[in-house]
């Protein structure tokens, strides 16, 4: 939840914040959160056949998060570590007059396929891949297509034309406060449990 989960809702709450900025002036900011977390590499049943990280110690490598928003919506977020292929990244937003569907990660904007993995060796292909053999996606500008970029201009822009920070520590506090709210919901095995709100 912490290490995969923050990034998938902290994108979730900024398009709430964005929207309620939009409608009524303010936020639309997390109420309450059911929450799971499990450690399924370390479950006495788990057979490690090598190809999924197992040296997870102090955290979770699945989590799952419903939240519910002061408006009524809704978000759930999944974050795994137990995910071949690379990272596997979407958001999907299905609203009352647009269904909208984003790959951020594999990116298919080039893709690739080699019966050998030895022809790839010595060509960066993607992050966290276990494999170059067979079809890979390969991201032309990975750092553009992941927001690093956009990162960096929406900082930029904020200081030279003085304009109101997008990833406020507002977006970073009712984060963190929803993430701790879950992790109470899963000690208490997915109770509704309500995030305090700074």
């Amino acid at each position: 939840m912490l290490g995969k989960g923050c990034h998938p809702l902290s994108a979730a709450i900024y398009f709430k914040h964005v929207e309620g900025r939009v409608h009524n002036g303010k936020p639309i900011r997390p109420k309450s959160i059911t929450a799971r977390t499990h450690a399924i590499t370390r479950i006495p049943a788990f057979k490690d056949e090598g190809h999924l990280r197992t040296n997870y110690r102090d955290i979770e490598d699945f989590a799952m998060l419903h939240v519910v928003f002061e408006d009524g919506t809704i978000a759930d977020i999944f974050a795994s570590e137990l995910v071949m292929g690379g990272v596997h990244n979407w958001i999907e937003v299905n609203a009352n007059n647009h269904r909208t569907i984003c790959n951020i990660n594999p990116n298919t904007a080039m893709q690739a396929y080699t019966p050998d993995e030895k022809i790839f060796k010595d060509i960066y292909v993607v992050e966290k891949t276990e494999t170059k053999q067979g079809w890979s996606s390969i991201s032309p500008d990975e750092g553009w297509f992941a927001g690093y970029q956009h990162e960096m201009d929406a900082f930029y822009k904020s200081v030279a034309y003085d304009l109101p920070i997008e990833s406020n520590s507002s977006l970073a506090s009712d984060t963190i406060s929803s993430i701790y709210a879950g992790y109470v919901s899963s000690e208490q095995k997915g109770a509704e449990v309500p995030v305090t709100l700074f």
